[in-house]
């Protein structure tokens, strides 16, 4: 499966996940990005792998390419990314509904 968005495999150090009083800094992951940055960050490649899954589509309709393999790759790549949002707004929606029961 690929990692479209680096999810996965792009730049986190798991080392640091894995030992949190190692951290240099507390704030955040990445220096001077924040959650909302990556995940504003990822919502712009998962609309740019449509857009261009989109285009690829409407190209093949029209014969302007032939490459059906690159077609299927690009239409691929942006499910996955549609995929790894919403996961992770599934899960964002879960902690926020585990927020809301605690303080009830």
């Amino acid at each position: 499966m690929s990692d479209p968005l680096g999810f996965i495999s792009g730049g986190i150090d798991r080392t640091r996940h894995m030992h949190p009083q190692a951290r240099p800094d507390v704030a955040g992951d990445a220096p001077g990005k924040s959650f909302k940055d990556v995940l504003l960050d990822s919502l712009d490649e998962a609309n740019r792998l449509q857009q261009e899954a989109t285009r690829a589509v409407e190209d093949l309709q029209t014969g302007e390419r032939q490459d059906v393999e690159n077609v299927l790759l690009a239409t691929t790549k942006a499910d996955n990314a549609f995929r790894m949002l919403q996961a992770v707004r599934n899960r964002v929606m879960e902690a926020y509904d585990e927020l809301k029961q605690m303080r009830t």
